[in-house]
């Protein structure tokens, strides 16, 4: 089977291969711009640089600051995949660039879209996302937060948790709840709030990584112009979905998956401390080939799903699988780099005889991928359920008699 792209794009890969020669960058830090740590100035102007060339924001309109061209996923692939052979710092994808933007491109209003998509994906404006509160995890809807109209402002009080990206953000998309009587999906507004408003207080959480990746986040009486509001009043719930759609495809981009593969492979070729290979070794040899093969399935399940956006086409239960099956794969990813080191695999941080990579933190840290944007459990229900027809799970309730199995509501 012939999984090449044809010539006709053979000329944009090789501009692609000739930009990537010529244009040495590989960022320094240690964290995720905009996630973890502010962009350094060399990061900006990189992206800036790669916004100019169409290897970034490559199909957000001109007027909004992108490059402005037809969507083509064959083009975007190529990109990927230069970049990934090159070792080069791809385009930014943060909470802004990669789900906020696409989400104000869908639904925004035309002043949202023209103050806020430029400095986003230029990584001048980072954002956070509050989602989460205690006890309003997986059942988003359940929130707490408020936001009652006080004049021509919102007036927020709440809390939100496992907030990434807060201590360093500028801006928060945020869901609030705006009309308490009405059911708990109906009554749901999408704000978008300056984190130097009056009133937040940002509390980092240290995670097992030892970063402070996640945040608490107070709201005292924090005003908010109502203009700030996306999509209707009472119809944030719909707005979410469109940013959780979008932020599961950043968690599942099979690039990611590609680069991290790259990585492992570079590893099992290396010479290790007893001065043989990884990949000598049958076991690990194996397991490798497994996740290669799992990771061209994910790119090319990527470029059907990206078909089917680009032609209107509903996304089905294809769209479903994306996070669960990246989020996996990456893990598996760390995991056999941990195992492939033996005991020197466990080492973290400064240790010298830590391999180049970190790769213990990185394999720790895939925790993160799989719990965030929806738990793993959660998405095989919700596979299950929704994309296969299954029988919804039961749940289990308390009564005078003990405990009992109820039906889910449909």
């Amino acid at each position: 089977m012939d999984l090449s792209y044809g010539v006709k794009y053979d000329d944009f890969r090789n501009e692609v291969r000739q930009f990537c020669q010529n244009n040495k960058f590989v960022d320094p830090s240690t964290g995720m711009p905009g996630v973890t740590e502010r962009p350094s100035k060399e990061r900006l102007s990189w992206q800036v640089k790669l916004i100019e060339h169409g290897y970034a924001a490559r199909t957000i309109p001109k007027e909004y600051g992108g490059y402005g061209a037809d969507p083509d996923i064959i083009n975007s692939r190529i990109i990927q995949e230069e970049f990934i052979r090159a070792g080069l710092s791809p385009g930014m994808a943060n909470q802004g660039i990669s789900m906020l933007v696409p989400t104000l491109l869908e639904v925004g209003t035309e002043e949202q879209k023209k103050r806020y998509i430029e400095p986003t994906i230029k990584g001048e404006m980072i954002w956070c996302q509050g989602y989460s509160e205690p006890g309003s995890g997986s059942d988003l809807a359940s929130l707490r937060t408020s936001a009652v109209v006080d004049v021509d402002d919102f007036v927020i009080n709440g809390q939100k948790i496992w907030t990434s990206s807060a201590h360093v953000a500028d801006m928060c998309f945020i869901l609030v709840r705006t009309e308490p009587e009405a059911p708990k999906h109906r009554g749901i507004s999408y704000l978008l709030v300056p984190m130097n408003a009056a009133g937040i207080e940002v509390r980092p959480l240290v995670t097992i990584t030892g970063d402070a990746t996640f945040n608490e986040v107070f709201l005292d009486d924090v005003r908010v112009p109502v203009t700030n509001m996306v999509g209707a009043r009472g119809q944030g719930w719909q707005v979410a979905n469109v940013t959780l759609k979008y932020e599961r495809g950043m968690l599942g981009n099979a690039g990611q998956g590609a680069s991290a593969i790259k990585n492992l492979e570079d590893l099992l070729l290396s010479e290790g401390h007893d001065g043989r290979r990884p990949m000598d070794n049958a076991v690990i040899r194996d397991r490798f080939v497994e996740l290669q093969a799992r990771g061209l399935a994910n790119k090319y399940h990527s470029m059907r799903l990206l078909s089917k956006t680009i032609n209107k086409e509903p996304p089905g239960v294809e769209d479903l699988i994306v996070k669960y099956s990246a989020t996996e794969l990456a893990h598996d990813i760390f995991c056999l780099g941990v195992d492939a080191q033996e005991e020197l695999g466990t080492l973290m941080g400064d240790s010298p005889y830590r391999a180049e990579k970190d790769w213990q933190k990185s394999f720790l840290g895939s925790f993160t991928g799989i719990i965030g944007g929806g738990s793993a459990n959660i998405q095989k229900n919700i596979i299950s359920e929704r994309g296969l027809g299954m029988p919804r799970e039961p749940l289990v309730a308390m009564t005078n008699d003990g405990w009992s199995l109820n039906k889910k509501s449909s």
